[in-house]
């Protein structure tokens, strides 16, 4: 649990007597609001607790259970030492590792991207040709017991392993990806038994029929083997090769989890361009020319290993994966001509799009806080959850084709009506030979199918109008309900589908004045809801043409997404920057609020400083250490080490610890860092990756080392981050998130005080905190 340093600014605070009242335990009683669904950050009491030895207030104010990253590079002397120290080859070796991380990642994230697709493939075809011989044997209840059985019993096992082994693993994990590239460590987001559960999970929930998708739970994949491979060794694994120690810091990590949010979306849509730019637009809060290098090489990596598995199940040994090459939906045989009614039409689409993506998303919204509490009630009520949610979408994907009319198939003798035996247009159902079902031709076939199914082209009246319209309204609500469920769910697919049934039901509708075919109305309107719920512009354009082949379309598809996400953005924001608030994570945003420029820096700092002396006692630090949880603390140097009381820096707890535990201690308060940079390396100090590292329970102090004096220069960071205490609150903000810090240290702009006001974090930055602290701004909406 992360707890700040802070500084005064006159705030009142209870007085507590009680030893020891700001422990671990304390703080979890105090701290309230986490739970696995819904980790919210709220203000916890103000508890102020006296130093004995000191004299120095601590206060445990604006706590979070959520950690911050580290990163900066933290510029203190073994730093410095360690970087003048390496050789050429030692930079080489650090380079060309950078790169074999980024093929792994991509030779990696596309092996599972091709296993998930033969997986859902044959196992969903499996069950749904069961339901369909017993159909052709007119045992209609029986294929309904059948389907909906494997359904839930396919549903039981994915939410039990989210529910039981990895909660972190439900969702999508777009938003947690995101939350960690913009700073942000929560909880186990990308642990290996998280990985394993969303490859699993994600293949058993997709397969049991949901109205979910595998491509956002691919990018969260990408994103967790990236992590594993980025821990800088293992010893637990005995992988110790000293190159992986390079890895052992945030920054590094980071890189390459963003490459692996660009490979999950490239194995996902078979779209590497596109996952390069869903990683620019969406994921990541930090980007540079370097990092685009080193993830187009990862996506490129992706769309090979996917071409060449699915040449090798070309003959339809794999299912149906191998049956279409890298383009998922090819309707490049449409003509592409459009008049000024088509314009008219792409522009409804767009408002259409914008209207019912920002209805989605508050709904989800919704949907969400109500799971949130039924999920805190325990394992086996998640999986009831899920099993209700998997009955539900097996009466409608069921029930309703019995709806729909009989129709004669087409005349055309290159299509195979109905189809037998494999996906396509014309399912039988419970028609006649000779005839077929339009809305069981979209219910009884994989998402995947369903949407190809959509988006072919030439079909003009393959789907009734009143179909489409129940197709519609069913894919919609579905698609909000199981969201959230204890299975990993992908948005992606729900929206795409609802998008291209609206969108395909629009160009019914136009079909009589446009010079569009029907199925390029589906890609509109899949673009148009995309746009509407995701707020995505350039990379949804990207991955739309890379799915379809179509690039004469390019100008329609830029025009629907732009009207969709501006009518969108007048009512709520983006569906994953929802989901980031509702799960509590302080999401630092591009731009600053317009409430921030009536502030300045000091105006948000809280509660009295901890400071440490440039040569401070060992008691002082082990009773901060023990009474407090903050990750930073300011260190100042005054006579006779300086004319006047300066800045020096700041140390981090985790470097404290390490110095701590290796006792390198003096009677005397002199300096001795020369000491301690020749026993210990900057790798010494490397942040551990899953590991624990050391805790303040390793450390082994008696009491008589409680009086000895530690030199704290050699791992201070000499050059931290500041502004001075004038600066507007909004600048502030901007650069705390450009340049990724977890520390900023607030300044006096006049002489003859202490030489720091305070630190600023990332939660002093969230509108909970400031507007707590001043009720009486009133925040504005931004459009």
């Amino acid at each position: 649990m992360e707890r700040e340093n802070r500084a005064n600014n006159g705030e009142d605070e209870r007085d507590v007597e009680s030893e020891g009242l700001l422990d671990g335990k304390e703080i979890e009683r105090n701290w309230s609001g986490i739970s696995e669904k819904n980790m919210t950050c709220r203000e916890p009491l103000l508890v102020k607790r006296v130093n004995t030895t000191s004299q120095i207030a601590i206060v445990g104010s604006n706590v979070c259970p959520i950690e911050s990253l580290d990163y900066e590079i933290v510029e203190n002397e073994l730093f410095k030492q360690d970087w003048r120290s390496r050789k050429k080859i030692q930079i080489f070796q650090y380079i060309l590792l950078k790169w074999a991380f980024a093929l792994i990642i991509g030779l990696g994230t596309g092996l599972v991207g091709f296993f998930n697709n033969i997986a859902v493939e044959n196992i969903a075809g499996y069950k749904l040709l069961l339901a369909t011989d017993l159909m052709s044997k007119d045992r209609y209840f029986a294929a309904f017991a059948a389907f909906a059985g494997c359904n839930v019993v396919l549903a039981i096992a994915a939410g039990a392993l989210c529910a039981f082994i990895a909660p972190a693993a439900a969702g999508s994990g777009i938003p947690e990806v995101k939350a960690y590239l913009n700073g942000i460590d929560s909880y186990s987001i990308l642990a290996p038994s998280t990985l394993f559960v969303k490859i699993f999970g994600s293949i058993l929930g997709v397969s049991a029929g949901f109205v979910v998708g595998k491509e956002g739970p691919m990018v969260h994949t990408g994103a967790c083997i990236a992590s594993i491979l980025g821990q800088g060794g293992s010893r637990r694994y005995h992988l110790t090769w000293k190159w992986l120690r390079y890895f052992k810091n945030d920054r590094d990590r980071r890189d390459l989890i963003t490459c692996g949010a660009a490979a999950g979306v490239a194995a996902a849509f078979r779209a590497p361009v596109g996952g390069v730019l869903f990683a620019l637009e969406e994921a990541a809060s930090w980007w540079r020319s370097a990092l685009l290098w080193r993830t187009f090489f990862t996506t490129a990596v992706v769309a090979i290993v996917l071409r060449a598995f699915i040449e090798y199940c070309s003959t339809g040994n794999c299912g149906l994966f191998g049956q279409g090459g890298l383009i998922m939906y090819d309707v490049s045989s449409a003509q592409a001509s459009y008049s000024g009614a088509d314009i008219l039409a792409v522009i409804l689409l767009g408002v259409i799009g914008g209207i019912l993506g920002s209805l989605y998303n508050f709904l989800i919204d919704k949907v969400l806080r109500i799971y949130s509490i039924i999920n805190e009630w325990g394992a086996y009520f998640k999986i009831l959850l899920v099993i209700t949610i998997s009955l539900l979408t097996s009466c409608c994907a069921f029930g309703l084709p019995w709806l729909a009319q009989c129709q004669a198939c087409p005349t055309d003798s290159s299509v195979s009506c109905p189809t037998v035996g494999e996906s396509g247009n014309y399912e039988s159902f419970q028609c006649a030979s000779g005839y077929y079902n339009d809305l069981a031709s979209l219910f009884l076939n994989t998402n995947d199918d369903a949407i190809r199914n959509l988006f072919s082209t030439s079909t003009k009246k393959e789907f009734n109008i009143s179909s489409l319209l129940i197709f519609f309204v069913a894919i919609y609500f579905l698609g909000i309900i199981t969201y959230g469920i204890a299975i990993p769910s992908g948005l992606f697919i729900p929206v795409i589908l609802a998008g291209a049934c609206y969108g395909r039901l629009v160009g019914r509708l136009f079909e009589s004045v446009s010079e569009l075919d029907t199925g390029l109305y589906a890609l509109l309107g899949a673009a148009s809801f995309l746009g509407g719920t995701m707020r995505m512009t350039v990379s949804l354009c990207v991955i739309l043409l890379e799915l379809t082949n179509d690039l004469l379309l390019l100008p329609l598809v830029m025009l629907v997404l732009l009207v969709s996400k501006t009518v969108a953005d007048s009512f709520n924001k983006g569906v994953y920057d929802q989901i980031v608030k509702l799960k509590g994570l302080p999401y630092m945003e591009a731009h600053a609020e317009p409430y921030m420029r009536q502030l300045v820096a000091r105006d948000v700092v809280t509660g009295p400083i901890i400071m440490f002396s440039g040569i401070e006692k060992v008691g002082t630090i082990l009773h901060a250490l023990r009474t407090t949880g903050h990750n930073g603390f300011p260190v100042i140097d005054e006579p006779p080490f300086s004319e006047s009381a300066e800045l020096c820096g700041i140390v981090l707890r985790s470097h404290l610890l390490v110095l701590l535990k290796g006792k390198n201690f003096s009677r005397e308060r002199v300096i001795s860092g020369e000491e301690i940079l020749q026993k210990y390396a900057a790798f010494d100090f490397a942040k551990p990756g899953s590991g624990k590292g050391i805790k303040l329970e390793d450390l082994d102090i008696d009491d008589e080392e409680m009086d000895l004096y530690i030199d704290l220069h050699p791992v201070t960071n000499a050059s931290p981050y500041t502004v001075v205490e004038t600066m507007s609150l909004a600048k502030a903000a901007i650069l705390f998130r450009q340049l990724g810090l977890r520390h900023m240290c607030v300044v006096p702009k006049s002489q003859g005080r202490p030489p720091i006001v305070g630190i600023l974090t990332r939660h002093d930055f969230m509108p909970e905190h400031i507007l707590g602290l001043y009720p009486h701004i009133k925040p504005h909406k931004r459009f």
